[in-house]
């Protein structure tokens, strides 16, 4: 299914992407001192060959483009996958996932029992916005109990410039923080009107000026795999390979899990937390 286009989302990512190039990037000689950074309206339109008229229409949202214009743009202005994707979705040429609607999203059955399966693997689900859904033990050990966070405030972007506990933890706070900000952009072109998500950048923005920043920079990313490094307070350094599975059920909900290189220390460490939170849960139940 095809949404109408976000003209002026467009034209105002289209302005941040040019502000983000410099002329010898795209083979044009710097000439004089420019008073603002990037390339000019005019040098995009000419490389993209459409007049500079209707490319400063298109950024301030006020005419449609074709999918052919669209991709000459993306090409002038570096776009890779996933920001081309992004572009060509806020023009509406792009099918997304229907979104339904907007009811309070519930952890799908079968995510559930998946995380509770998983015990030297740490495990969560992102719902819309990034709101945490569910999570099994490890996950809770190694990062934080969310169960002991309010339900309303349970969101995984929110947790990462609000609590000091977990910019500590990252070791690459600032490189995975602004990453995903790029995701919660990405994510918000299904629903970019959606008031869960207006709330969230207009509290972060006010609070945080760095993701005020970030927001702003428009940068856009899609989740797939990386790496995962922290300080955990009990275990030490930890590096994890993070891997995303979208629901089939409900493309709006997410599986991301942290595994462990066998044999590494990583390995060695989670499995002793698995085995303090097996013990805990025998020590609950009465066992030996």
């Amino acid at each position: 299914m095809n949404r109408g286009p976000n003209l002026h989302e467009l034209g105002t990512f289209l302005k941040a992407r040019r502000a983000q190039l410099s002329p010898d990037e795209v083979g044009l000689p710097a000439g004089e001192l420019r008073r603002v950074p990037g390339l000019r309206r005019e040098e995009v339109a000419q490389l993209a060959a459409i007049s500079t008229d209707y490319y400063t229409r298109l950024e301030q949202g006020r005419v449609q483009s074709s999918a052919a214009v669209l991709d000459a743009l993306a090409q002038v202005l570096r776009l890779d996958a996933d920001q081309h994707d992004y572009l060509l979705t806020l023009a509406g040429k792009a099918a997304l996932p229907t979104a339904g609607r907007r009811t309070r999203q519930e952890v799908q059955p079968q995510l559930r029992h998946l995380l509770d399966d998983l015990t030297l693997t740490a495990g969560f689900v992102l719902g819309r916005t990034t709101d945490l859904l569910a999570w099994n033990a490890l996950a809770a050990a190694l990062v934080m109990d969310f169960g002991r966070v309010p339900e309303e405030e349970r969101n995984y972007v929110r947790l990462l410039f609000t609590d000091p506990a977990i910019r500590v933890l990252y070791r690459d706070w600032a490189d995975m923080a602004r990453l995903a900000v790029a995701h919660l952009r990405m994510d918000g072109r299904r629903n970019p009107d959606d008031p869960r998500l207006t709330a969230l950048v207009e509290e972060l923005s006010a609070l945080d000026p760095q993701f005020r920043r970030w927001w702003t920079s428009h940068d856009v990313a899609v989740r797939a795999g990386g790496t995962r490094l922290l300080r955990h307070p009990v275990a030490g350094d930890l590096t994890f390979r993070r891997s995303t599975f979208t629901c089939a059920e409900d493309p709006e909900q997410q599986l991301v899990v942290w595994t462990a290189e066998p044999g590494s220390a990583t390995h060695e460490a989670v499995r002793a937390l698995a085995s303090r939170i097996e013990t805990g849960r025998d020590a609950l139940n009465g066992s030996a």
